[in-house]
Formats: C-alpha cells, structure tokens, sequence
C-alpha cells in the first residue's frame, strides 16, 4: 500500500487505543482544523495490541474530549504492518510505545517514529502516562493538555519543515 495523495498522515499510538491515541487524535485533528489545514494533513490513531478492537475510546477520554468541544467518532483498532508506510509520521506516548512501534517495524518501513511529548512539552511531562487504571478524569484531562501543546508544537515545526 503506497503513500495516501499528497497530505501529511499522522498516526498517534498507545497500547490500546482506548485512552491516551484517541485523545491525540481528536486534539491533532482540532489543532489542524483551527490552522485551516483539514486538506494538508490526515490523522488517525491505533493500538500496539488488539485488545480492544471495535470499541469506542474510554468514556472518560470521551467526557474529556466533550468538555473541550471535541468529538470522536472511530474505535480502537490494532497497528498494522502496512501503517509504516502509509503514515509519514507514528507517535508512541510514551517510551514502551515507541520501543514496541521500532521493534513491530516492518523492513523498508517509511513513517519516522516519534515521542509525541518531545513537542514542547518540559522534560518531567513529556511522557503522557497511561491513565486506564487511575481513578476519575483528572488524569485524561492531564492528557488533552499535553497533547494540545504537543500537538501544536510539532504542526508549527512540521509546517517549517524541522522535523528530521
């Protein structure tokens, strides 16, 4: 499967594609959306294991997307070998996802594999840590802003074409 036309392709990455990608993804959508660039760039997310497949996000990912004027409308589903290729760039959320996304990298892979938390985001945050075991929402909320500022940052930096 070759490169989709011409837009930029993104594709956010947690382990299930329950909590923190889904999140990444609605936020680099709206982000994207507000600079007018919906035609430019595509994005979607996955999950490292299957788990979950064809089910909605977590509803607190939800709720918190919600209270931010963002809907979701996909369901998880699992990486696959060929997303190397048709993704320009695969963001893990933490460093277990990216080690997982570099070992599951098929040969002749094309996507450049980055921490999503290395856009903007302090050393001590720049892991977005899994919150489907914690308690309540705070922890999503956590999330959407770690993802707002990431993903804002590496559109400007993409834009300038700084990204390696």
């Amino acid at each position: 499967m070759g490169k989709r036309s011409q837009k930029n392709s993104v594709l956010m990455v947690c382990v299930g594609n329950l909590c923190r990608s889904p999140i990444a993804e609605a936020v680099m959508r709206d982000v994207v959306a507000r600079a007018g660039l919906q035609a430019e760039w595509h994005v979607e997310s996955a999950g490292i294991e299957g788990w979950h497949s064809g089910r909605r996000p977590d509803e607190r990912a939800l709720n918190v997307l919600a209270r931010h004027n963002l809907d979701y409308f996909g369901t998880a589903r699992v990486l696959a070998p060929e997303d190397y290729l048709k993704f320009d760039y695969i963001f893990g959320m933490d460093l277990s996802n990216l080690a997982a996304l570099r070992r599951m990298a098929p040969k002749g892979a094309t996507a450049k594999l980055l921490l999503l938390g290395d856009f903007g985001l302090r050393p001590d945050e720049r892991i977005l840590e899994d919150p489907y075991y914690d308690i309540g929402e705070a922890p999503f909320e956590q999330i959407y802003r770690q993802c707002k500022i990431a993903c804002k940052n590496f559109l400007k930096q993409a834009r300038l074409k700084q990204i390696m």
